[in-house]
Order: C-alpha cells, then sequence, then structure tokens
C-alpha cells in the first residue's frame, strides 16, 4: 500500500524496529531524517536515498541537541508530515538495588521525555500547516504493571498518559496523535527475554503494520492485536491472582546480567558501539 507521508523524522532509526520503519519509509519515496546513535548504521540506511535523507545523532533526551536537528532537518526538507518517536530502551528493575536508579532515571528520560523533546521542535511548524503525524511508541507493559519491569512499565505507562493529553490539545488543529503498544518484536531489545512471548512479530511485518495503521488514521495502535486482547483478558483476573502468574515468570535482565539489552549514556555502561 502507497504511503502519503512524503517527509519523515524517526527517532531510534538505528533499532531493528526503526530499521524496518526506515526501509519502508524511504522505498516508498519518502525524505527521512534518521535519528539514532549507531552513525554507521544511520549511513547505511541513508545510503539508500541519499538525496533523500539526513543522519542525526543526537542524545534524544536533550532538548537543545533535538531542537538543533529539527533546525537543520527543516531547512534541508520542509516541515515534516510525520515524527516517529520511536527511541527506547529497556531492561529489568529492582527497587532494592541502589545502582538500578540510576537505569530508572535513563529510562525516564529516553523512554517519556524523549518523545517530548522529539516532538516539541516540530509541533509548532505542523500545527501552522494544518497537517501531519506525531507517533509515540508506547508498549502494553504500559497498561499494566509487570514484578522485575517497574522502570519501563513507568516509563511506557507515562509516556501514554503524555500521548493522550496532546491528542486532546492537537484535536481540530489538523495534526493526529498516534499511540503504538506493541507487544513482543522481534528486535534487540527482546533477544535477552527469557519468558513467553505470544503473538511474536518480526520487526518488518511490524513497520508495515504500524505504518498503514497510522495511515488508515487509527489514534491508538496494538502490535498485533491479539496480545491486546489477551492482556485485556488477563485483567479480568483478580489482581492477587493475576500478579502470581506474572511473579512466576522469567525476569527481565537487569543491566549487566547476561541478555541485558545496553542503556545509552548510563554512567556503568560502556559507550554504544
Amino acid at each position: 500500500m502507497p504511503l502519503p507521508f512524503r517527509n519523515v523524522v524517526l527517532t531510534g532509526a538505528c533499532g531493528g524496529l526503526g530499521q524496518a520503519l526506515a526501509r519502508e519509509l524511504i522505498g516508498n519515496g519518502a525524505s527521512v531524517a534518521l535519528v539514532g546513535l549507531d552513525a554507521g548504521r544511520l549511513a547505511e540506511l541513508a545510503a539508500l536515498a541519499p538525496e533523500r535523507c539526513a543522519a542525526y545523532t543526537p542524545d534524544v533526551s536533550q532538548g537543545a541537541a533535538m531542537q538543533a536537528m529539527a533546525a537543520d532537518w527543516m531547512a534541508r526538507a520542509g516541515v515534516p508530515d510525520l515524527v516517529i518517536a520511536n527511541a527506547g530502551v529497556a531492561g529489568g528493575y529492582d527497587t532494592a538495588q541502589a545502582d538500578d536508579l540510576a537505569v530508572f532515571r535513563r529510562m525516564l528520560e529516553i523512554n517519556l521525555l524523549g518523545a517530548a523533546t522529539t516532538f516539541q521542535p516540530f509541533v509548532g511548524a505542523m500545527r501552522a500547516q494544518q497537517r501531519g503525524a506525531l507517533v509515540g511508541m508506547a508498549s502494553i507493559a504500559g497498561w499494566r504493571g509487570m514484578p522485575g519491569n517497574g522502570a519501563y512499565c513507568a516509563s511506557k505507562a507515562g509516556l501514554i498518559r503524555y500521548l493522550e493529553s496532546l491528542r486532546a490539545e492537537l484535536r481540530e488543529t489538523g495534526l493526529t496523535v498516534h499511540t503504538v503498544s506493541p507487544g513482543y518484536i522481534r528486535t534487540a531489545l527482546t533477544a535477552g527475554n527469557r519468558f513467553a512471548m505470544p503473538g511474536l512479530l518480526e520487526a518488518d511485518e511490524a513497520a508495515h503494520r504500524l505504518l498503514a495503521a497510522v495511515t488508515a488514521g487509527r489514534e491508538k495502535i496494538v502490535l498485533p492485536r491479539r496480545i491486546g486482547w489477551l492482556s485485556k483478558a488477563l485483567d479480568l483476573l483478580p489482581e492477587k491472582l493475576h500478579d502470581r502468574l506474572l511473579r512466576g515468570q522469567p525476569r527481565k535482565p537487569r543491566v549487566g546480567e547476561a541478555g541485558a539489552t545496553a542503556i545509552p549514556g548510563l554512567s556503568k555502561e560502556p559507550p554504544p558501539r
């Protein structure tokens, strides 16, 4: 299906889903600002259409850096009609561990604040042209807290509420706000998971479904839909039983444990490669 988007800003373009989104958008003829931390991967994506792409490596939690990126991109390509706040990190969390407080803070900075810093430089210009879509990458994990995953769940729950607020603010301005709640997608963020991942999607399929749903105007997007139905069904259980079922599942690896993914900017993590 042809996509209507001609000018796109995409954060988290280095990750599995980000790369899949970038390839589909570029393949459909869009000009794309590729935002991520791995300059090599960004260069590979930009090489698919160098006349239509630019690569940027700011820290998404830094407002000034994101504003500079936005100013450069709009000077090159004009006002975007699609902005996707896809940058995100994941990892287990243990409140009893003092070191994990830094993990919590950094996860909030990237997953929650990073969406606001991504949208902020573009909203005024997009509102002036009275069209455009803002897409935030939340998660099913934001619907309910899960044992050992408190930082990630909190960041995604906060993002869902932020997007709800933004949607209400921009209603009838010509801008649309889309909340994407994936279940499990085969990427580096899920590679270390030691628990069952029902409905696991390949990144290319998830990207295709996401862009099709945004094109169709769906404001709340669950990937795949059946994982949303499963989550809602589990919520019908008594709280104690639900907690017992979740508590019995293997925990997501914490930073430093086998299978954990790096969190860029975290002091006890090496810099991203």
